[in-house]
C-alpha cells in the first residue's frame, strides 16, 4: 500500500529534527549510566511524547541516577518523593492551612508542583498515597480545598518500582498504569559497562559534573514538534489491528484500552521525530508495542503467577502483518 499524492504533501511539514541533541543526551547520560542504552532510548521518546515512565526492576541497577542525569541535561526543576507505607497524600500534594497572623487561607504546595518528578518505590506507598498522583498525572492540575492549580509545564512523572513480590509492596490498579505511557525494565549492565563502571568509581562523580544541554523551554518545543508528524491511516489500523488481537487473545483478560492506542501513537510519532523523520514508520510502532502495552495488560492476582506478557505480545505482532508503505515524496 503506497502513501498517496495527499498524503506525500502532509508529511512536508516543517519538522525540526532532535537527531543531534538527541545524541548529545544519550552520550552525555551514557557517562553516569552505564549501559542501558535501550532503556535510555526509550525514556527520552516517552519524555518527547509527554507521557510519564515507570521503571520496573530491583534496586541498585541505576533507575533514580537515570532520572537525575535527565533532570540535570534538561534544566528541569526536580522533586523526589520517597514512598513508604506511612506515606500520605498531604505529603505529595501539599494542603490548604489557615494562618491565623493573616487571617487567610494559605495554601502549601508539595514536591509534585515540578517539571520533574522522581517518584522512588511507587508501590511501597498504600494505594491512598497512590491515588494522590492520579489527577496529577491525566490532568496536569492538582485540586487543594476545593480549589484547582495547574502544575509546571513540562510535567513529568518518572516513577519507580520493585517487582511485585518483593515484601512490603502494593500492587498498582490499573487505572495508575495507564497513566504511565511506558513500562521499561533496567535489568544488570553487561560485563563490560560493569567493569566501566567500576573503573570510573560510579557515576556520581561524573553526575555533578553535568551541564544543561537544553532546557524546559526546549522540552515543550520538541513535544509540540512531535505532534506534527505525519502517521499514515494504513500504520493507524496497523495499530488497532494489534490492540484486537490482544484484546481477542485466549490468554489476555483484559487487552490495551482506546488510551493505550493513543499512547502508542504518541509514542511512535516521539521516535520518529528523534530521529529526524517527518513521519512514522512500521517499525517504530513494532517497537514500541511492547513498553507502551505490556503494564497496562491485566495481571494475575498471585504475583508468582505472572502471565509472560513479552511473549504474547510477540506472538500478535508476529502474527498481524505491518503494512508496506511507500517512500515518502
Amino acid at each position: 500500500m503506497g502513501i498517496s499524492t495527499l498524503a506525500s504533501r502532509q508529511i512536508k511539514v516543517e519538522v525540526e529534527p532532535m537527531s543531534p541533541t538527541f545524541a548529545r543526551l544519550r552520550d552525555a547520560i551514557s557517562s553516569v549510566v552505564f549501559g542501558h542504552e535501550e532503556a535510555v532510548h526509550l525514556v527520552l521518546c516517552a519524555l518527547v511524547a509527554g507521557g510519564h515512565v515507570l521503571i520496573e526492576d530491583v534496586p541498585g541497577v541505576g533507575k533514580t541516577t537515570l532520572a537525575m542525569a535527565i533532570a540535570r541535561l534538561l534544566g528541569l526543576t526536580l522533586s523526589r518523593v520517597q514512598c513508604t507505607s506511612d506515606l500520605l497524600p498531604a505529603d505529595i500534594l501539599g494542603y490548604a492551612m489557615y494562618d491565623k497572623e493573616r487571617g487567610a487561607i494559605e495554601v502549601r504546595k508539595g514536591p509534585i508542583f515540578s517539571e520533574m518528578v522522581l517518584v522512588d518505590e511507587l508501590n511501597r506507598a498504600s494505594p491512598r498515597a497512590q491515588s494522590a498522583f492520579l489527577e496529577a498525572m491525566e490532568e496536569g492540575s492538582v485540586t487543594l480545598d476545593a480549589r484547582r492549580y495547574p502544575l509546571p509545564q513540562p510535567f513529568w512523572v518518572l516513577a519507580t518500582q520493585n517487582p511485585r513480590q518483593f515484601e512490603g509492596t502494593y500492587p498498582l490498579p490499573e487505572s495508575e498504569l495507564d497513566r504511565f505511557l511506558m513500562c521499561i525494565e533496567l535489568g544488570y549492565p553487561s560485563m563490560e559497562d560493569e567493569i566501566r563502571m567500576l573503573a570510573a568509581g560510579g557515576g556520581q562523580a561524573q553526575l555533578e559534573r553535568l551541564q544543561p544541554i537544553a532546557t524546559s523551554a526546549d522540552v515543550l518545543c520538541w513535544q509540540r514538534e512531535a505532534e506534527k508528524v505525519y502517521v499514515d491511516p494504513a500504520l493507524l489500523r496497523y495499530a488497532v489491528l494489534l490492540a484486537h488481537a490482544l484484546r481477542s487473545h485466549p490468554r489476555v483478560p483484559m487487552g490495551p484500552s482506546p488510551r493505550a492506542l493513543l499512547g502508542l501513537i504518541r509514542a511512535a510519532k516521539a521516535r520518529a521525530y528523534m530521529w529526524g523523520r517527518t513521519y512514522v514508520v512500521p517499525d517504530d510502532v513494532r517497537h514500541l508495542a511492547r513498553p507502551v502495552w505490556r503494564h497496562r495488560l491485566r495481571r494475575s492476582p498471585d504475583p508468582w503467577m505472572e502471565e509472560p506478557w513479552d511473549g504474547i505480545l510477540d506472538e500478535v505482532l508476529n502474527q498481524v502483518p505491518a503494512p508496506k508503505l511507500g517512500e515518502p515524496r
